[in-house]
């Protein structure tokens, strides 16, 4: 566990991890994060392991239905509780890197968070199916007609180019994953 994060700093994270109101961005999600970014290591990649774990705890630290700006609001929430961590700026980066999962060709550390957050979309189907369908839940104020269309450019917007950075990720997840979106983009648009 990241020595930056307090059993203070935990508890207030699961808290915010725990609101009622999410389906999808809850403990689970978290602790999938986790276990990708450790899968990752143990395929040998190199990078500020600390710094790439705490910005998974923080990544969906704020979270509310309906708001474009969660990654900001969370990289905030980051740059303000780790205000003595010499980490502060570089878990807020790649907080906020999550916001597209785009990341430069030598930034190991946003490849590993964001091949990580990206990772479940390359579960096995029922796994993934699950997914979409708590994500639904948690904009289930939305309507359909409103919901699929936005879903399916964010999922046209994924499978444009690489869902993976990193080679290990690529290899794990990317086959899957793209099959994956493209059933469920099937399935909003047939």
């Amino acid at each position: 566990m990241a020595a930056h994060l307090t059993e203070a700093l935990r508890e207030d994270l699961l808290a915010r991890w725990s609101e009622s109101h999410r389906r999808f961005h809850t403990v689970a999600h978290l602790h999938e994060v986790l276990d990708a970014i450790g899968t990752l290591a143990d395929d040998g990649l190199q990078f500020d392991r600390e710094a790439v774990e705490l910005a998974a705890w923080f990544h969906d630290a704020v979270y509310e239905i309906g708001r474009d700006d969660n990654e900001e609001r969370s990289a905030e929430l980051a740059r303000e509780l780790l205000d003595s961590s010499p980490m502060r700026d570089e878990v807020a980066r790649l907080v906020l890197a999550t916001k597209t999962h785009k990341v430069a060709d030598d930034d190991v550390n946003g490849a590993v968070l964001s091949d990580a957050d990206l990772s479940g979309l390359g579960a096995e189907p029922l796994r993934y199916q699950a997914c979409t369908q708590a994500i639904r839940e948690e904009y289930a104020q939305i309507p359909d007609n409103v919901f699929k269309p936005a879903r399916a450019k964010v999922l046209t917007a994924l499978l444009d180019g690489p869902l993976f950075h990193t080679e290990p990720g690529r290899k794990r997840w990317e086959e899957a994953a793209r099959r994956n979106l493209a059933d469920e983009l099937r399935d909003l648009t047939g």
